[in-house]
């Protein structure tokens, strides 16, 4: 596998991470043999270091450093939350327009803290689809493309706050609606958990520059979202399209 660079330069590289990619070993997923860590020290012929992490499912921007001293200035950025972060998302029903979700997330059972950690993530919806699809007892099925920017960044932080307010997002095994998760792989040929990273900015410790990152959708997201009519969203947000994508395999009109 070739990963897509987005940004490269004496200190620091990000890439566009696929689905199903973990930045790094874990005891967790003990059987995965592929590692972006891994496969980009092999792209590169050097060492990299992670500054911040992306779950597994979640596609979009990872951003690395090429040596521990610039690794550090960066990583300090991203504890003090002076970075700044957008995803996309499509999730489960018609979200409010726009929404701060602040709402303690408890750590996962192997992690150090024990008590809630404060959580903050602002949502903005940008377009929505009725599909006449059946799922549980309901005859159709509502979903919401959202912008979502996380003030904090606790481990699934976005993934449990739109649980919490029963807005699942879609293809999210873990913490999502597996009825939902389900239609969108036997319906819509969906097997990826439909979050993206899609931007990431932080203030080079060197140049003193503002450093602007942009990922692309990946293709099932972007598949989808011209599936479902959302041009005018993803045009009106600036919102990337992969390069080369197959814009004529798209069906007709979704239903509204």
């Amino acid at each position: 596998m070739v990963l897509e660079i987005l940004f490269e330069d004496a200190d620091y590289v990000a890439i566009n991470k696929p689905h199903g990619l973990l930045v790094h070993r874990t005891r967790i997923a003990e059987e995965k043999k592929e590692f972006a860590l891994q496969l980009l020290r092999d792209q590169l012929g050097q060492k990299v270091y992670p500054l911040h992490r992306l779950d597994r499912g979640t596609s979009g921007v990872l951003l690395f450093a090429k040596s521990p001293e610039a690794a550090r200035p960066l990583v300090q950025q991203f504890e003090e939350r002076e970075t700044g972060k957008v995803y996309y998302a499509i999730v489960r029903g018609y979200t409010p327009e726009s929404e701060t979700i602040d709402s303690p997330i408890r750590p996962d059972k192997d992690h150090l803290h024990k008590l809630p950690l404060d959580a903050i993530t602002h949502y903005t919806r940008l377009a929505t689809i009725e599909l006449p699809i059946p799922v549980g007892r309901y005859a159709t099925a509502r979903y919401s493309l959202v912008q979502v920017r996380p003030e904090t960044g606790r481990m699934h932080q976005i993934r449990k706050h739109f649980a919490h307010c029963r807005h699942y997002i879609i293809g999210d095994k873990k913490h999502g609606d597996w009825r939902h998760n389900k239609m969108f792989l036997d319906e819509l040929g969906s097997p990826h958990m439909l979050l993206h990273a899609a931007e990431l900015t932080f203030m080079h410790p060197f140049t003193k520059q503002e450093v602007q990152l942009r990922a692309p959708l990946s293709p099932t997201m972007a598949r989808l979202c011209l599936q479902f009519n959302w041009q005018q969203a993803l045009s009106a947000h600036q919102i990337e399209l992969p390069a080369g994508l197959d814009t004529t395999a798209i069906p007709g009109e979704a239903p509204v």
